[in-house]
């Protein structure tokens, strides 16, 4: 268990890949901590996550793996990306490493904020169109990424979801949105390979199912929600 603390990779914008934090241990619990950095900010690179009331902030890629995570009461923020951000760029929130479909990893982000930095934020209204994005794009072939209940802010593109080169992964992915909220939350612009959780389905992503985190979660520490 992680608690109160924060994690940053001060390298900068230009360093390219700079992981401020990487977890590969077994239901870990991180609760109330900050991760700061740019590219690849968070790497949850395998087995059961929870991350709970935290805040994540980067640009590319920033939280990447092949863990089955699930971040809850999260705030997530997306940086300026580049020496020059004035030029415009794409950044993607999640890449997911997902690599075989029999493989029970993904990220699920529930009651989240989806938003950007004031610093970020200041530049993309003085160009909207030149900066881009995205929820996530496909780290490798079965990358899997769900929000379900986030508030998604008007920075998110209508499109809502990157490809990572030409039609890689695209029709083995799995990128689903469930009755999330605020205006980059608008689904009639979505790229068709991404998808709208049935109400049938979706309690597969809630903490329980994904993580079976009612079993090693305290709940005296976390909050633990199945109800969506």
């Amino acid at each position: 268990m992680a608690r109160d603390i924060t994690f940053e990779n001060k390298a900068g914008p230009d360093a390219h890949q700079a992981v401020a934090f990487r977890s590969d241990s077994d239901l870990s619990i991180v609760e109330n901590c900050e991760f700061l950095g740019n590219q690849d900010t968070l790497y949850a690179h395998s087995l059961r996550q929870y991350y709970n009331s935290c805040r994540i902030e980067g640009n590319v890629d920033f939280i990447f793996g092949n863990s089955a995570a699930f971040f809850q009461d999260s705030v997530i923020l997306i940086r300026p990306r580049q020496l020059n951000p004035a030029m415009g760029e794409n950044n993607a929130v999640t890449a997911h490493g997902r690599t075989d479909p029999a493989q029970t990893t993904g990220f699920v982000f529930q009651n989240c904020l989806i938003n950007g930095t004031e610093d970020y934020m200041a530049l993309y209204y003085s160009k909207p169109k030149a900066h881009k994005n995205f929820l996530g794009r496909p780290w490798k072939e079965y990358s899997r990424t769900v929000f379900i209940h986030c508030t998604l802010e008007a920075l998110i593109t209508t499109n809502g979801w990157m490809p990572w080169s030409g039609d890689f992964a695209l029709p083995t992915l799995y990128y689903g949105e469930f009755e999330n909220s605020g205006p980059g939350a608008n689904v009639s612009g979505r790229v068709p390979w991404s998808n709208q959780i049935p109400k049938e389905h979706v309690l597969v992503y809630s903490v329980q199912n994904f993580i079976q985190g009612n079993d090693w979660i305290p709940t005296s520490s976390v909050k633990v929600k199945d109800e969506m």
